[in-house]
């Protein structure tokens, strides 16, 4: 049963609403652009315009932009990935409208002056600096850039210190004109809201904005091959990030993986990794896997930290781990638990409201509808071990990518 329900404006922004009796309303503003849509070296410039929205537009400073909504108590944040922008905000009710207004004003009316583009560039190249100091997060980056080498899903989302350092305001008109399509946005509300009171806020504020169906050219990457590369650093601890391509969002094994990702080293205390690598032998406080599904590819990757002589051991017992995966099928038992941890995760995820509508807009974006929780745990219960050691032998094969940060002797 459809819990949802979607209105199309005449200019292509879609509203998505979920009812819930509740006094706080969680609602956020997606749009179908992020670092993958930059053009070459402007690396960094889809972040740079999500954190320039919260500066001046024609009618309102940055203070009376930051205190709209903290002034009743609201939370307002924003964020980019790889694919998307999103602005969210948290707030009683009541307080729909003037969020929606601030929303409007600040997606479609930012004027971005150029003393803001000079204090928030410092700020970007302070955020970029202090990545650099944090290894566990570089080499996420890092490891992306190995992994997807020479395409725009290789690049950090922050941008790198000259790509940022030459940005202007003619680049962000350029990029918002070229992605910014009114018919891949949706302004998607969780609250206690009557449909049509929300439709007619929405021709309000978001319907009277002019329509822009530019198309945009996301390439998708040639396949990569497997390397192995060491880099120096100053650190103490060893780092490793290894991984593989995987299967886009529309493929029909992503739940499989989404799956088997879980099992390997997903939530929780109890996944392989952690019980084989940190609980038998100690040997690294954090490992775990991911699996981030694209719209015309995807990226599994497993990250540990270690001392680094117990790198290689560490190594050893991941490789050992995906080759029990490729070499035989789960067992009835294990599969059965392996469903019904998942499934129990997905169901407690549901308690957080803002995830949640996040999740639905971005699935509204990219397949035209929201899966229920009841057509998830199905997909999730298909699942057959012959699927599974079918994915395994796709994914972790033994060309993975593997990158270690290494002390400096």
């Amino acid at each position: 049963m459809i819990d949802y329900q979607v209105h199309t404006l005449s200019n292509g922004i879609r509203i998505l609403h979920k009812h819930s009796p509740s006094a706080i309303t969680h609602c956020c503003f997606v749009v179908n652009a992020g670092s993958r849509d930059e053009p070459e070296h402007k690396e960094g410039l889809a972040h740079f315009i999500e954190h320039l929205l919260f500066k001046e537009t024609e009618t309102r400073s940055t203070n009376q932009i930051l205190n709209r909504l903290e002034l009743v108590g609201a939370d307002l944040n924003a964020y980019t990935t790889k694919e998307y922008t999103c602005i969210h905000a948290s707030l009683l009710r009541q307080h729909l409208e003037r969020t929606v207004d601030l929303f409007q004003d600040i997606l479609f009316h930012s004027t971005f002056p150029q003393q803001e583009i000079e204090k928030e560039r410092g700020v970007i190249l302070d955020e970029i600096a202090s990545y650099v100091d944090q290894p566990e997060e570089a080499i996420q980056d890092d490891f992306e850039e190995l992994l997807f080498k020479g395409h725009a899903l290789g690049k950090n989302i922050l941008g790198a210190p000259e790509t940022v350092g030459a940005m202007n305001k003619a680049d962000i008109k350029h990029f918002m004109a070229a992605n910014y399509n009114t018919a891949e946005m949706i302004f998607a509300v969780f609250g206690d809201h009557d449909l049509k009171k929300l439709i007619k806020l929405a021709e309000k504020y978001f319907g009277i904005i002019p329509a822009n169906y530019s198309k945009k050219n996301r390439i998708r990457p040639n396949d990569s091959k497997g390397e192995k590369v060491s880099v120096h650093r100053p650190i103490t601890q060893t780092h490793c990030v290894m991984g593989n391509r995987a299967y886009p969002s529309s493929h029909h094994h992503k739940t499989g993986l989404l799956l088997l990702n879980n099992l390997l080293g997903g939530m929780g205390m109890s996944n392989r990794l952690n019980l084989e690598i940190r609980e038998k032998y100690g040997i690294a406080y954090t490992i775990e896997s991911n699996y981030t599904p694209l719209s015309d590819t995807g990226m599994f990757s497993i990250y540990f930290g270690t001392d680094t002589e117990k790198a290689e051991k560490a190594l050893r017992l991941v490789h050992k781990e995906l080759k029990k995966l490729r070499d035989q099928k789960l067992g009835n038992l294990q599969l059965h638990q392996a469903k019904q941890k998942f499934i129990g995760q997905i169901a407690l995820a549901e308690e957080n409201r803002m995830g949640l509508i996040i999740s639905m807009a971005k699935s509204l974006l990219d397949f035209g509808y929201v899966d229920t929780l009841e057509q998830i745990f199905a997909k999730i219960n298909a699942c057959t071990a012959e699927q599974l050691l079918e994915i395994s032998n796709q994914i972790f094969d033994n060309s993975l990518t593997t990158l270690m940060f290494v002390p400096k002797q």
